[in-house]
């Protein structure tokens, strides 16, 4: 029945019930391709470079589906970055709540544009050129009407809908879900100081976008998988580009290598951990703190409940981010590292590596005498898992460029 009333709906293109669904989705995702791959990792990172007629489609067709000024976008995202979880970020959730974030990210989004101070501080090195000066800035609603008035054409009243739907998939995904879920719920693969989280391994639907936790850790890169699991699409499309010169990498995260003939700290050593300082950091929680975590629980005392039930909530704030820790979780991780020495011991020995690199002015020289120091405590505590994990520290180099 659908398909015969869709001759009385048709534009000058006549498609079946699923030919409108698919040209929305395609609208949408080019869309969502043009955020990440132009806004955010382009213009707000500078990770890549693009060639000058790929930025432009890109700025027209995001002024004709959103609206958005790259200048606004750019300075809001990178006070985002510079205040993260601070009252002065724009769109925290730790800040305003979860269902202001997600639910009304774009009025959070419109308030920061206003800002001058925001655009003149965070704003410089975007497009400045006649055509923004002339018609994106002065003429940011006409972009959606145009685009509107095409889809109609194309489409007749049905174009209503997909321009609809462009029009709430941005606000709502990149304002709401990714600016609030991305730092509220999900996974982490390395415990930087914000509570940026990875939604889903799957970047596909937000274009990679909710590979965030990925992309705090390594905010310059142009790639936000870490993991030969997670999917970051957008990534695939800029490889592709960059095979015929559209695209050009300028940064991606360092990669951790190992030269298992080296067994002593140098200056290489040095280098390789303070660059892979986050990657060092998710193996020693992966390959120390839950494999000694392990272990507690296997010799722990059955019949004692609220112990073995403080020991299993243990787990997740041992290498929890320690500024992320509430009052009550702070409270709850000291009374089991009291309880449990290993657990005291190895949570130690974590934070004392963590401040071989977060010393002011640290030479070489001096991060070397304290990795080096840090090997021989590891080894003397006389546990297995971080005398094997200062053995494998030692062996770490640089890895080649894979640009």
């Amino acid at each position: 029945m659908l398909d015969s009333l869709l001759p009385m709906l048709n534009g000058l293109i006549s498609l079946p019930w699923w030919g409108y669904v698919l040209v929305a989705l395609t609208f949408t995702h080019l869309t969502i391709v043009g955020v990440t791959i132009y806004l955010h990792r382009h213009q707000a990172h500078r990770a890549l470079d693009l060639h000058p007629l790929l930025s432009h489609f890109f700025r027209f067709w995001l002024w004709l589906t959103t609206g958005m000024i790259t200048r606004e976008w750019v300075a809001i995202h990178r006070k985002h970055h510079a205040k993260v979880e601070t009252p002065d970020d724009p769109h925290s959730p730790q800040q305003v709540g979860i269902k202001k974030v997600l639910w009304d990210g774009i009025s959070l989004y419109r308030a920061e544009s206003k800002n001058t101070e925001t655009l003149e501080k965070y704003g410089h090195g975007t497009p400045q050129d006649w055509a923004e000066r002339r018609l994106y800035v002065p003429h940011t609603g006409k972009g959606v009407v145009l685009m509107l008035l095409v889809n109609l054409a194309l489409f007749g009243p049905l174009g209503l809908t997909i321009w609809a739907v462009q029009m709430a998939w941005i606000p709502f995904f990149a304002a709401g879900v990714i600016n609030g879920l991305g730092h509220f719920w999900g996974y982490r693969n390395y415990e930087v100081a914000d509570a940026s989280t990875n939604i889903v391994p799957w970047g596909i639907l937000i274009g990679g976008e909710e590979l965030h936790n990925n992309h705090h850790t390594f905010a310059s890169s142009a790639k936000f998988s870490s993991k030969w699991w997670e999917i970051d699409i957008a990534w695939w499309y800029i490889r592709a580009l960059e095979t015929v010169g559209l695209t050009k990498v300028n940064k991606i995260p360092p990669e951790l290598a190992y030269d298992t003939a080296k067994q002593h700290i140098d200056v290489e050593t040095v280098k390789a951990v303070v660059a892979n300082r986050f990657q060092v950091m998710a193996q020693f929680a992966r390959e120390v703190m839950r494999h000694v975590h392990r272990e507690e629980l296997k010799t722990a005392d059955r019949t004692d409940k609220e112990a073995l039930t403080l020991l299993k909530r243990t787990k997740r704030l041992m290498v929890r981010e320690a500024a992320l820790l509430d009052a009550a979780s702070r409270a709850r991780l000291n009374s089991a590292l009291e309880r449990f020495q290993r657990l005291h011991t190895v949570y130690t020995m974590k934070q004392k590596l963590q401040a071989t690199w977060q010393r002011s002015a640290a030479t070489h020289e001096h991060l070397l005498h304290a990795l080096q120091e840090w090997c021989h405590e590891a080894e003397a505590t006389g546990i297995q898992a971080l005398r094997e994990f200062a053995l494998k520290l030692r062996t770490y180099s640089l890895a080649p460029s894979r640009l």
